[in-house]
């Protein structure tokens, strides 16, 4: 078995092995053969709207090596096109875009569907993060970033769509019903549309209700170890959930804020 390391400047891309070909008379290298990729069916689809081609072309790559199914678009408006054409399961959408910015592809995105959103932006003030994440997003991702975090994120993401066998339930406190298996929320027989961020949050939330929560805990809940970004960012998910869950987002009856701590869910909401 030999090893051959691919490497570009100084980042280490990817490992391949190899099975020598004991049988053959011909030089070493020629005797290298790859070994057959294990036949797995597709994963997921994950349409990529970013203006950098070299940068969408090591994106695709590493998620391709973990058997995603890749879409790519070079503009705002075509994105949003091929968006509604396939139906990805999750889009990695960059904020600076010809044609169409990030945030107005985010905003036609939520009000259609609740695809997973991860913004990827060159821009570090705490505002467009936020703005994005009030948008609708479920995470960001600040350039530069290793494509393995990209990869990480993604994952984290999807998982927060998908229930696990001990998961199938159904939570009812006060006029909301929350359907863990289907990902689903009703109020008062009514359905409310979350992103899966968001769902996750009231999902740990409602569990325990009466528990104060700290920040930085509902981002490990919600995020997992994959995510990088501030703790204030739970106050922007909070403050969505709010505007659909309440009769009144500023009297909030569901989602209760503990000064100096976090959040917590009402006892017994009226």
């Amino acid at each position: 078995m030999q090893r051959y390391v691919e490497k570009v400047g100084s980042v280490i891309h990817a490992v391949h092995f190899f099975r020598y070909n004991a049988t053959c008379h011909l030089p070493l290298a020629t005797c290298l053969l790859p070994l057959a990729p294990h036949p797995t069916p597709p994963m997921s689809t994950i349409l990529i709207i970013e203006d950098e081609p070299e940068l969408v072309r090591v994106l695709r790559s590493y998620l391709e090596k973990e058997n995603f199914e890749v879409l790519k678009a070079y503009r705002g408006d075509t994105g949003l096109k091929l968006w509604e054409q396939e139906k990805p399961d999750l889009v990695l959408l960059d904020l600076n875009l010809p044609g169409m910015n990030g945030l107005d592809v985010a905003r036609k995105i939520r009000r259609k569907s609740q695809t997973p959103i991860i913004m990827v932006t060159a821009r570090v003030e705490e505002m467009d993060q936020l703005i994005g994440l009030e948008l609708g997003a479920d995470d960001y991702i600040t350039k530069p970033f290793s494509p393995r975090v990209v990869v990480a994120k993604v994952r984290a993401v999807l998982r927060r769509t998908t229930s696990s066998p001990e998961e199938l339930r159904t939570m009812a406190i006060g006029n909301l019903k929350i359907n863990i298996d289907a990902h689903t929320v009703t109020r008062e027989g009514e359905g409310v549309d979350l992103t899966p961020t968001e769902f996750t949050l009231l999902h740990t939330l409602a569990e325990q209700p009466g528990r104060a929560f700290s920040r930085l805990q509902l981002l490990e809940a919600t995020q997992g170890a994959a995510y990088e970004g501030y703790e204030r960012t739970i106050d922007a998910h909070i403050k969505n959930l709010r505007a659909k869950l309440e009769k009144d987002p500023k009297n909030p009856t569901y989602i209760e804020t503990v000064f100096g701590v976090g959040y917590r869910f009402a006892h017994s909401p009226s």
